[in-house]
């Protein structure tokens, strides 16, 4: 890990709870992104159930949702 990393997960600990999961959820898509598996959270995978039961997203919208999640 490089020094700066080594420097901000320090102070990291001291962030807020809701600061330190943005964080977590960032270098969550950059692992993504990089051939890296995503895995879904089950609130995100709630949130698309309840999406496409409330009509808010198209049956295409949600598949492509899902779609994302199983390329990641």
């Amino acid at each position: 890990m490089n020094r700066k990393l080594k420097e901000i997960f320090a102070r990291v600990e001291t962030w807020p709870e809701e600061a330190q999961e943005e964080l977590a959820e960032l270098a969550l898509e950059i692992e993504a992104g990089r051939g890296g598996t995503y895995g879904a959270s089950p609130e995100e995978l709630a949130a698309i159930d309840d999406a496409d039961q409330s009509g808010v997203a198209t049956p295409a919208e949600v598949g492509a949702a899902f779609a994302r999640f199983r390329e990641a």
